[in-house]
């Protein structure tokens, strides 16, 4: 059912556990995203440090045969660094401070001083004594966020990202349809059920319907016989005193008890119909009787399934067939999970239970109690005869009047 799918339709309920698994994962999706971004640029960064540091230190090394050697160490710093793809391109920020072996700054993000490009052999020997060894330092290099490099690692996440929320949201979309599909098969199960219900009670209203003007049509003959026989009566007696009066007269003593037993012989058979009739009202209350009395129609198997499971759950509660008729009768799948959760408490733990009150005007010899559940069901039980409740039958405001006339019927155990 159900689904506890529609959540009250959505209106207000809590959101499911998967409703907010999703969102967990959502948020935790975001939060790996941000983290392996940072440490993708932070990676980066440490591995440029290690490429621009082997840079500068190839670059410091030159040859004095090849001319002037601090031309050549800027030449090369300037071409390594300042015209890497990594800066121009990639928009990595390098800072590089290169001194001779005099102390003298050589190359700091640029070139210092100026060279001559042309020097004799002599003077570019003692430049190179000057100058070599060579040393360079790289003081920082750093990746800004709006360089290019960042941006594409960010875009390279951000698209894997998004594609793996667009998965989990096709998912999960896949997932409510299913449920969806479920609920409604349920529902119209449910519907096909219930008129199927509906029309076995159609079926015996009608016949109870065409029973009941027999009753009523016999209970007019019996009166109509009634009176007829209280005016034969009537007319015995008055005979009975003219006769008497008129003793004296024989013939008209004969003639008057010729009357009499004409008037006798038709009481008699105006006896016998009316006994005929009072046999025919006895059978036909007999028939109502047993009609009253007879089991219900067999439960479908909904309701078979429900007993089985309620009978198995609730070891504590004996529940009567008529409880779990009313229960299948119940068209309101929430009034019925609020059923089975009161009786879930009354098995379990019954001190909890808040009992409504006692059923009062009922036969002394019985003694229910009342729970209520929904705001306006009703459940109907006393003490177990070998469990430690029973439940006698499960109701609404509506049904409460038939309800009390079955629980005043019940005998006394």
């Amino acid at each position: 059912m159900a689904v506890e799918l529609a959540d009250e339709a959505r209106g207000g309920a809590p959101l499911p556990l998967d409703w907010l698994a999703w969102f967990r994962g959502t948020y935790l999706a975001i939060f790996l995203f941000l983290i392996a971004s940072v440490l993708t640029i932070q990676i980066g960064e440490a591995l440029l440090r290690r490429h621009f540091a082997a840079v500068i230190d190839r670059a410091v090394q030159v040859d004095a045969r090849d001319g002037s050697v601090v031309q050549q160490i800027q030449e090369r710093l300037d071409r390594e660094v300042r015209r890497s793809a990594w800066v121009r391109f990639g928009g990595a920020r390098v800072t590089v401070h290169a001194l001779g072996a005099d102390g003298q700054t050589l190359y700091l993000n640029g070139p210092i001083g100026q060279s001559s490009e042309e020097l004799a052999p002599e003077a570019a020997l003692v430049e190179a004594r000057r100058v070599l060894p060579a040393s360079a330092e790289l003081l920082t290099l750093s990746l800004p966020l709006g360089a290019l490099l960042p941006n594409a690692i960010l875009v390279g996440y951000a698209a894997i990202l998004v594609q793996i929320l667009f998965v989990r949201s096709r998912t999960q979309a896949r997932r409510e349809a299913d449920r969806l599909r479920a609920a409604v098969e349920s529902r119209d199960a449910t519907v096909r059920r219930t008129a199927e219900i509906e029309g076995e009670l159609l079926a015996i209203r009608g016949q109870l319907a065409s029973v009941e003007p027999e009753r009523k049509e016999h209970a007019e003959e019996i009166r109509g016989l009634e009176r007829e026989r209280a005016q034969l009566q009537t007319q015995l007696e008055a005979l009975g005193r003219r006769e008497a009066e008129l003793r004296g007269s024989s013939q008209e003593a004969v003639r008057l008890h010729e009357e009499h037993q004409a008037l006798e012989e038709l009481l008699e058979e105006a006896l016998g119909d009316l006994r005929h009739k009072e046999e025919a009202i006895r059978e036909l209350e007999a028939r109502l009787k047993k009609a009253a009395k007879a089991p219900p129609p067999v439960r479908g198997r909904e309701g078979e399934q429900l007993g089985r499971r309620l009978h198995t759950l609730y070891k504590n509660l004996e529940i009567d067939d008529r409880a779990i008729d009313d229960l299948v009768d119940l068209r309101d799948e929430t009034m019925k999970l609020k059923a089975e959760e009161v009786l879930k408490r009354l098995s379990d733990d019954p001190e909890t239970s808040l009992v409504r009150r006692k059923v009062g005007g009922l036969p002394p010899h019985l003694s229910i109690f009342e729970l209520g559940f929904a705001g306006k069901g009703r459940i109907y039980f006393s003490q177990g005869r070998q469990r430690r409740f029973r439940i006698l039958s499960i109701g609404a405001k509506n049904t409460q009047k038939t309800d009390l006339e079955y629980l005043s019927r019940l005998p006394r155990e």
